[in-house]
């Protein structure tokens, strides 16, 4: 996967993605597998918004039972098969307990009972999914001590029991994302990092492509093509009221939702649901709060999510130390025994998602229910042009279907159906992952930890020999940065064949070396070195990037003369 960006101003594509988030990398997948010639342009780096702020959950629907939105559990259920179908290296099955205190409508019979109509709802849940690992199991009713076995600093007094039922997790955000870009990139289509989209090109009535800007270069070029797709999430408003002076109505409105990276090793493998005192204003049947969620991830530990009503521009996004410490409170107060503290957290992780209709001020929020998908043809007469802004990663497959459904539709003529709900993503092609680990690990053991093969093995599946033969060309590459799992390898392989430019894009989007926070000692520093002789930094550049990355972990000790109250504030979380 390169930049070619005189193969984007030759042009004559059927169809220009804008935005290299989940879903952009979602339309153009799904567009290229049609036979349609496709481009995608970044801003930033692919994943480097919205996507890589992800709590990393894969929605099954299971809350939407509440709400009696029989079509959201479906459509989310379809969606978590479908990425544990075609990427079982990088999503799998969570299991997630939520204890129960008292009886009637905050006791355990309820919950099972929502819990035992979900499973009847999803019983095609694993259907297709060929990994045994990867296949969501039925939930089921815990007694009290089953519950204090797992969770023995729960609060004792009033416990009742509790349910068990299973969602999905996402081994890396970005590398899912690069999956789906790769993929279309193999499959033909030219894809671009660091390219701006300035505006629209016009022809009559219609959009025929747009001006871009390389950002790193500052070159601008045209890009013409029969369609466009505006999907930069928050961006997307911004962007059409500037150059097209384009409205939506009503007028999106935008949660900032945070979630924060705690550097502490889970007990087991089961998260845990604790009962905030907000409320879900849109539920028709409701225990009492929401939850927030306490997730073993990787061997970290996700606290999240919390929500807030954003009416700032997206690129003032952030938080700060006072409303941090905040959340640190609350998630103490609904579970007491965590005693978690702010110098545990090694990444704060936000970004802007679409939300519900709220009163302003209101506590208890309704969040956004369905993406928007905006025929501009049918909107306000404006041809050649569609915008998607999506309302949750789960649904960005399923929702790219549709979009491009509409396309061709437009384009007018015989495009074959979409076929990415079952055929694997660029590393996906595994039928057994453990099977494939264990193959890896008996023939490698001897020159790798087997920590090392897992996390290389999750974040490139069944392509983890394109960067194990960079070793083989050059030994001193399979070393790891310090005790870290991430190989230097990794990072050449990540310059040379997956468009990487930055610092930022090798620590927080290509390898784990700083998804969890500071990897700490010089792995940073090694990490730099790396990538400044393969892309030709000077010591200016390198310190740079060093400043750059260092300036997303909250809570850090000064390294520089960077501001630290700033970094999370105009930041975080990458």
């Amino acid at each position: 996967m390169r930049r070619n960006l005189s193969a984007l101003a030759r042009g004559g594509y059927d169809l220009l993605v804008i935005g290299g988030g989940i879903f952009g990398g979602c339309l153009a997948w799904d567009a290229v597998g049609r036979g349609l010639r496709v481009a995608l342009i970044e801003q930033r780096d692919f994943g480097e918004g919205v996507s890589a702020n992800s709590f990393k959950m894969v929605h099954g629907g299971i809350r939407y039972i509440q709400h009696g939105d029989i079509a959201r559990v479906r459509g989310s259920c379809r969606e978590r098969r479908a990425l544990l179908t075609i990427a079982p290296h990088l999503v799998q099955p969570l299991p997630i307990v939520i204890p129960t205190y008292g009886h009637g409508s905050s006791g355990r019979g309820l919950l099972m009972a929502g819990v035992s109509i979900y499973d009847l709802l999803t019983a095609d849940r694993n259907l297709g999914i060929r990994d045994p690992a990867r296949r969501i199991p039925r939930g089921r009713a815990l007694g009290r001590f089953d519950v204090a076995e797992l969770f023995p600093d729960l609060e004792r007094n009033g416990l009742t029991g509790g349910v068990e039922f299973f969602d999905g997790q996402m081994y890396n955000p970005t590398r899912l994302v690069l999956a789906f870009v790769r993929s279309a990139a193999e499959a033909g289509a030219d894809v671009a990092n660091y390219v701006e989209a300035l505006g629209f090109r016009r022809n009559g009535g219609g959009v025929c492509g747009v001006r871009a800007r390389d950002m790193l270069s500052g070159e601008a070029f045209d890009i013409d093509a029969r369609m466009v797709i505006n999907a930069t999430g928050p961006w997307a408003e911004p962007l059409l009221k500037s150059d097209a002076n384009l409205s939506l109505a009503p007028v999106g409105r935008y949660s900032r939702d945070l979630c924060m990276v705690v550097r502490r090793r889970p007990r087991h493998g089961r998260a845990l649901a604790v009962q905030t005192q907000t409320r879900d204003p849109d539920a028709i049947v409701s225990r009492s709060g929401r939850h927030l969620f306490i997730v073993p991830w990787r061997e970290f530990t996700l606290v999240g999510v919390w929500h807030r009503v954003f009416d700032a521009p997206p690129n003032r996004v952030g938080t700060s130390w006072d409303e941090l410490g905040g959340y640190i409170r609350e998630v103490n107060d609904a579970y007491p025994a965590l005693e978690l503290n702010a110098g545990e957290v090694g990444m704060v992780n936000f970004g802007l998602v679409p939300f519900g209709e709220n009163a302003l001020g209101a506590k208890d929020l309704s969040y956004g229910k369905r993406s928007r998908i905006v025929d501009h043809e049918r909107v306000h007469g404006v041809k050649g042009l569609i915008t998607v802004i999506g309302v949750r990663y789960t649904m960005a497959r399923g929702e790219a279907q549709s979009a491009v459904d509409l396309v061709v539709k437009k384009l007018g003529h015989g495009w074959p159906r979409s076929t990415t709900a079952h055929v694997p993503v660029t590393g996906g092609d595994i039928g057994d992952f453990d099977a494939l680990c264990k193959s890896v690990v008996h023939a490698e053991g001897n020159r790798f930890r087997r920590s090392v093969l897992r996390a290389l093995l999750h974040n490139h599946g069944s392509r983890y020999h394109d960067v194990l033969g960079l070793v083989a060309e050059n030994p001193e590459l399979g070393e790891t940065f310090g005790e870290t799992t991430v190989l230097k390898a990794e990072i050449v392989h990540a310059i040379r064949r997956e468009a990487a430019f930055r610092l930022g894009d090798l620590a927080f989007r290509r390898t784990d070396l700083a998804t969890a926070g500071d990897p700490g000692g010089v792995a940073l520093e090694q990490c730099a070195h790396v990538a400044a002789a393969e892309l030709g930094w000077s010591a200016e550049q390198t310190q740079v990037e060093l400043d750059d990355v260092r300036c997303e972990f909250p809570f850090r000790t000064k390294t520089s003369d960077v501001d630290d109250r700033s970094c999370v504030e105009n930041g975080g979380g990458s």
